[in-house]
């Protein structure tokens, strides 16, 4: 038998069974890093780059399931349901006004499969970046 106390049996009743790694699950809609495909930002899901990549890893995992960010706005987030019915992914929105996160959509899977990356590299910032460096040097050196 378990230790659990009255205090415990009220608080369950009042808020519901704690879920384990509650904060991680806020951050990716639900779900455990575990077991996440790919995780786009909400600024990735709305540009073309972070829509390729999702379509690229909806193809890869077919039997895979796709949470989107109720906060996104209508456009992508139809462009996103569009790409998961063409490969017939089933998908959930999720709108949580009580906890804010950076995560726009999250392919996944109901089992732990350990992906190292689940992000997309943001190679273009870095390249912009250090071309404004050069040209920063360039300016000072006239």
């Amino acid at each position: 038998m378990s230790n659990k106390n009255v205090n415990d049996f009220l608080t369950d009743g009042i808020y519901g069974t704690r879920l384990p790694k509650q904060e991680e699950r806020n951050k990716y809609l639900g779900t455990l890093r575990e077991r996440i495909v790919l995780a786009l930002t909400i600024g990735q899901t709305m540009s073309d780059k972070g829509l390729k990549a999702l379509r690229e890893e909806m193809r890869k995992h077919p039997d895979a399931s796709l949470i989107f960010n109720g906060n996104i706005a209508d456009k992508f987030l139809n462009e996103g349901k569009k790409l998961a019915k063409k490969y017939h992914i089933p998908y959930t929105i999720i709108t949580n006004r009580e906890t804010e996160t950076s995560i726009g959509a999250v392919l996944k899977y109901d089992y732990a499969i350990d992906k190292e990356e689940i992000f997309i590299k943001e190679e273009e910032t870095s390249q912009s970046k250090e071309q404004q460096k050069q040209s920063i040097f360039r300016k000072l050196f006239k």
